[in-house]
């Protein structure tokens, strides 16, 4: 699948600042990661720190935190990655899942999909 870009809002956990942000959607991250600078511009600060398997195989250490995302009038709270300075915008799996999307690959979009539920289903007897 190619890569395509999307502009994306970052906004405070109050939902009270947000800023624009051209992201790169990538379904092999499990998180979105955002610059730190930009993160902390908004008043998001990371609450743990995780270590991540990188494409290159390398490891690194980076915070963690959460906050808002919106996206095409939809706003949720997401698990996002503290990246590090010069690193680019990447919206990752959870944060499509959390805001029901996902990718279109002819189209190079997002498109809105249903949840899935699985719930224990029990005949009547």
């Amino acid at each position: 699948m190619g890569t395509f870009r999307v502009t994306i809002e970052v906004g405070d956990p109050a939902g009270s600042s947000y800023r624009e942000v051209s992201a790169l959607v990538d379904t092999g991250a499990s998180y979105s990661q955002i610059p730190d600078s930009i993160l902390r511009d908004i008043g998001v600060v990371p609450d743990s720190r995780r270590t991540f398997r990188v494409a290159d195989g390398r490891e690194v250490e980076r915070g963690v935190g959460e906050t808002r995302v919106r996206l095409n009038g939809s706003s949720r709270m997401t698990v996002v990655v503290f990246g590090a300075e010069g690193s680019e915008a990447v919206l990752g799996a959870v944060t499509l899942e959390g805001l029901g999307l996902a990718v279109d690959p002819l189209n190079r979009r997002l498109i809105p999909v249903p949840g899935l539920l699985m719930v224990a289903y029990s005949p009547p007897q």
